[in-house]
């Protein structure tokens, strides 16, 4: 069982099921008997071990191609529990576009324990070298950021971080396994948000690690267990069940998101677009190289004068809410909603104006969605 569709459907083969069960059951117990005192069990308290809980950790780490997979109860749990392999006075380069809720982690909470971040631009690979120290640890970046789906190059990034001796961890949540493996492009850890497409529904909050070697893996299971921000049995079971039609979903945004972004580059009311499938930048260029399709979300800043807020408050099948990788569409302002916490001048900084709308493509009729589009865009003139 080699080929990756195969795998998102199987898993890893069960070997310990003996009812003929065709899924993997649902083992909703916090503890585990000892046939005796003196017994090696391989299960004994849920928080370091479930079967379920295992099987997607394995199926996940299969994907990605690494060596052990870890769950967690959110994709920031993953980020804490990776972060917190390392030591005060550890110096870690960021990217400067990385997640909202991954800076307040960093300058809310880690920066506590005397870890020292630097921001850079990651698709710079040698503003990336000119900001490393003999304390720098690790690069953590998103393979696309979020909002404005800028691209890094993990090949190169890898390449730097490897010629300094450190870590290169990425974000991959905006590509899922499906779209790239960063292990395989020389990354040594992987991050998701599984709430995101990985699941598929909106219905669980999830986070994924993948580790590529032993000595990695074991660290991070370390904090894993230490912390306890473990996945629930059914949120496993949940995440496990998505990625089943992994695939089938991705090919079905990626298309949806193709025919949205040539129907907004027919608008007058949209000024710039931001999609890494647009050729002629720099994001397209590393994408193209690098991943097997260019995402399922679509950014974009309406021209001046046009209220964002009618807009987004206008569609009427595409949801207003945060979050995206699900089946349904949602479409969001970032400076109002998923990046608020940013202070005007964070923002500006940022590249998130008030003019900025993401919107995440699902899997609905693309006719649907752009008829949409386009009603709540005819009430702007």
């Amino acid at each position: 069982m080699t080929e990756f569709n195969t795998k998102l459907v199987h898993g890893k083969p069960q070997n310990d099921n003996n009812t003929g069960a065709v899924n993997v059951p649902v083992y909703n117990s916090s503890t585990y008997i000892y046939p005796s005192v003196e017994a090696k069990v391989k299960y004994d308290y849920a928080r370091s071990g479930n079967p379920t809980r295992n099987y997607l950790e394995e199926q996940v780490a299969g994907l990605e191609n690494g060596y052990r997979g870890f769950a967690f109860s959110s994709g920031s749990a993953a980020i804490h529990a990776v972060l917190a392999i390392f030591k005060p006075g550890d110096h870690i380069i960021i990217g400067k576009e990385i997640y909202g809720g991954t800076f307040r982690l960093i300058n809310e909470f880690l920066k506590r324990w005397q870890l020292e971040f630097t921001a850079v631009d990651t698709q710079n690979p040698a503003e990336i070298e000119a900001a490393i120290k003999p304390n720098t640890k690790a690069i953590y970046f998103e393979s696309f950021t979020n909002p404005l789906l800028h691209v890094t190059s993990v090949k190169a990034t890898a390449e730097v971080a490897k010629k300094h001796h450190i870590l290169t961890i990425v974000d991959n949540t905006f590509l899922s396994p499906y779209l790239q493996r960063p292990l395989d492009l020389g990354a040594d850890i992987v991050i998701h948000s599984a709430t995101k497409y990985l699941s598929g529904h909106s219905d669980v909050i999830a986070g994924m690690a993948v580790a590529k070697n032993k000595e990695l893996a074991d660290r991070i299971y370390f904090n894993q267990n230490a912390i306890g921000s473990t996945l629930s049995p059914e949120d496993s079971n949940l995440v496990r069940r998505g990625i089943q039609t992994l695939s089938v979903r991705m090919d079905r945004h990626l298309e949806n998101a193709k025919k949205i972004v040539e129907f907004l580059q027919s608008r007058k009311e949209i000024a710039k677009i931001y999609y890494p499938g647009i050729e002629g930048s720099k994001d397209h260029e590393i994408a193209a190289k690098e991943a097997d399709g260019f995402g399922g979300i679509v950014s974009f800043e309406l021209a001046d004068g046009l209220d964002s807020t009618k807009f987004v408050e206008g569609t009427k099948l595409i949801q207003l809410a945060v979050s995206l990788g699900a089946v349904e569409s949602l479409i969001e302002l970032p400076y109002k909603m998923t990046h608020a916490e940013l202070s005007p001048e964070e923002q500006l900084k940022a590249g998130i104006t008030h003019q900025l709308v993401r919107l995440s493509v699902g899997i609905e009729d693309s006719k649907d969605l752009i008829a949409d589009l386009a009603q709540s865009l005819d009430k702007l003139d």
